[in-house]
């Protein structure tokens, strides 16, 4: 195994905590290592507890690394929340090489000089994505690398977010004993798994539908638009089941996942499910159809919520490519097809397409792997769990015989000097 191109996400999120090791080989992804845990830190994506969310971390880093035997050590984490905020910018550089061909260098000169704007103090740029790149007045270039010219631009959009978030991430994940080999956005991460190239360039609208919160991306002309986040997702419905049937919330959350149904008319009257109630030893029992009575509305309401929040980023809600759904909640059945009556337009459900993690709640994950893979300036490192109790920067000695060699050599270098 080639450990140079092993990359590792860290998705942390207000139900679970996932890490996913990726092999990458000429682009094409193979999932070799998952590690899920339950996440008691975080609410609506924000974290309020750093100890139980550095445990999370650490449990599912331990289970990722257990199923390949590699010690991860480098993680990209994925950021997200009602902080992050657009900003376009502008940079122009003028071509270094002597030849005047455009290499990386100048790439990364360019980008650096659209990133000197000014910001409010308390936030912080996570990530530059280019729009376009003007190579002496030539506009629309995709990737100038290679081609000629004296005067490089590039527009391109500004990704900041609040500091004390990202300081925050930073720290539980220093304390869970990993180091972050980069920040990136999740919902333009997810996008290079959920979204075609055509959908990007139509106008589309990609939808996270998580546990604390829901994220609303909108892509143009091929390139991010813009962004929000409402403050609803699958724990209020957790929330409301709990509250119908009088139940734990534990309970209320297995129910959701292993017996829900988003759509009233496509739920079964006849599967009977037993329920734990509070303060009573008995069992009450339910249907699923009794469970969709108190899903269906809440699903409703915020498929309402995302299309009210379209149209405050300033678009109209038949956008041409239509809606495409992932995270946990977008799995669940009935959800596509009540959002196809709700909004009136295409709706789909995007999920990673790789062995163990098909589901819409790994596609942030995976996402993070593949846009790692394409942007990244360094990519994970790991070492093999053998080699872990070698202390990096100290050497085993050498026997005697062969440190006195390699004093004599030592010896004979420094005389050659002045011979």
């Amino acid at each position: 195994m080639n450990n140079h191109d092993l990359y590792v996400s860290l998705d942390i999120g207000t139900s679970k905590v996932r890490v996913i090791i990726g092999e990458v080989n000429n682009g094409s992804i193979n999932i070799i290592g998952v590690g899920t845990a339950e996440s008691q830190g975080i609410k609506k994506g924000a974290i309020v507890d750093i100890d139980q969310t550095v445990l999370a971390i650490r449990e599912a880093a331990d289970q990722a690394e257990r199923m390949v035997d590699v010690s991860i050590k480098d993680v990209f984490v994925g950021i997200s929340g009602n902080h992050i905020e657009l900003v376009m910018s502008h940079g122009v550089v003028a071509v270094s090489s002597e030849n005047k061909e455009i290499g990386e260098e100048d790439k990364r000169r360019v980008i650096d000089a659209a990133k000197v704007i000014s910001i409010p103090p308390e936030k912080e740029i996570i990530d530059v994505v280019p729009i376009e790149y003007t190579i002496d007045g030539l506009s629309g270039v995709s990737d100038p690398f290679g081609m000629i010219g004296i005067r490089l631009e590039m527009e391109g959009t500004i990704i900041t977010g609040s500091k004390t978030i990202i300081h925050n991430l930073y720290r539980c994940v220093e304390k869970a004993g990993l180091r972050i080999a980069g920040f990136y956005l999740q919902s333009l991460a997810a996008s290079d798994i959920a979204l075609s190239k055509d959908e990007k360039n139509l106008g589309v609208v990609l939808v996270d539908m998580g546990a604390g919160s829901t994220s609303i991306t909108i892509f143009e002309q091929g390139t991010l638009a813009a962004i929000s986040t409402i403050p609803i997702g699958g724990d209020y419905i957790t929330s409301d089941i709990a509250y119908a049937l009088r139940t734990t919330t534990e309970e209320a959350k297995r129910l959701q996942v292993k017996h829900g149904c988003a759509l009233i008319s496509d739920a079964s009257p006849n599967e009977m499910i037993k329920v734990k109630r509070i303060g009573s030893n008995a069992d009450m029992e339910c249907t699923q159809l009794d469970l969709a009575h108190v899903i269906e509305p809440r699903i409703a309401e915020i498929m309402g919520l995302v299309e009210e929040e379209v149209c405050n980023m300033g678009y109209d809600s038949e956008i041409p490519a239509g809606y495409v759904l992932t995270g946990g909640v977008a799995g669940m059945p009935g959800v596509v097809e009540l959002a196809r009556e709700d909004l009136q337009v295409p709706v789909r459900v995007a999920m990673p397409d790789y062995i163990g993690v098909r589901d819409p709640s790994f596609t942030i994950g995976v996402g993070l792997i593949k846009y790692a893979s394409k942007h990244a300036h360094s990519r994970t490192q790991m070492v093999e769990k053998e080699k872990v109790h070698i202390p990096v920067k100290a050497a085993k000695k050498p026997p005697k015989g062969k440190d006195k060699d390699g004093m004599i050599d030592k010896m004979k270098n420094w005389f050659s000097e002045f011979i």
